[in-house]
């Protein structure tokens, strides 16, 4: 987005909040609670390592773990059959262990500060692979209206905002949206039954100027990739170029 006054407002609302937080619970891991040294902010060192730290392979098209020795340039047996809108995935790391926690904290609670503290760190520890993903724009997964008036907030546009702010790029997340309210993605145990629930959800917005352009598509978690690949498909009946997909963690891979 390009910075209205209702995004200045909200972003020093959420600032003031944090801010907040830090006064009453001064000098603590925002994760864990354990006092932190002189010079560290919002993270111990120890919860900060846990998070940005990626000591594993991935295949570069779904992000899913692979072995040591395999071949980068080629699709792994995960998803060496499947058919993605998307070209290649970016992961923070596997949905296990603290990530996990962290990412079902976001999805529970009204977490907004930490989702762009998040996006914000792993801008600044991957600056490099986000710059080779050659993307111009960031788009988030939407949420269907129902489900963001629930939940508060959409995590995933709050995580692509600080993603935004440290890589100095545009978000947009009007660009995309949830055309139809689909039942939660972990109630569908099959890969066929996710396609299938997620299938015509998302539509890109009449007028946006997707054109020609590389998107960066960002999301909390993939599991199959169903879901990041119905919404690549409708950016690229939008116009896109092309799509890449960055997900704060991978699971079942």
């Amino acid at each position: 987005m390009t910075g209205s006054w209702l995004d200045r407002l909200t972003n020093l609302g959420r600032h003031f909040l944090m801010g907040a937080q830090h006064l009453i619970y001064p000098g603590c891991c925002i994760l864990c609670g354990q006092p932190l040294a002189a010079e560290q902010t919002h993270f111990c060192a120890l919860c900060y390592s846990e998070l940005f730290t990626e000591s594993e392979s991935t295949c570069p098209r779904c992000a899913g773990t692979i072995g040591p020795f395999a071949d980068m340039d080629a699709r792994c047996l995960t998803c060496r059959n499947e058919s993605f809108a998307f070209e290649q995935t970016l992961r923070l790391g596997r949905y296990d262990g603290l990530l996990r926690e962290v990412v079902l904290r976001l999805k529970n609670q009204r977490n907004e500060g930490l989702a762009e503290l998040l996006g914000e760190c792993w801008a600044k520890e991957a600056a490099a692979r986000f710059a080779a993903l050659h993307c111009d724009v960031l788009v988030p997964v939407p949420l269907h209206w129902r489900r963001r008036w629930q939940r508060g907030y959409n995590q995933s546009a709050a995580l692509c905002r600080g993603l935004a702010t440290y890589l100095g790029m545009p978000y947009y997340p009007s660009w995309l949206r949830r055309v139809r309210h689909t039942p939660q993605q972990t109630s569908r145990p099959t890969p066929t039954e996710r396609k299938a629930n997620v299938h015509g959800a998302f539509r890109a917005r009449s007028g946006a100027p997707l054109s020609g352009r590389s998107v960066l598509l960002v999301d909390d978690v993939m599991t199959t990739g169903a879901t990041a690949s119905e919404a690549a498909r409708a950016l690229r009946a939008g116009g896109a170029r092309r799509v890449a997909v960055a997900v704060l963690a991978r699971a079942h891979a």
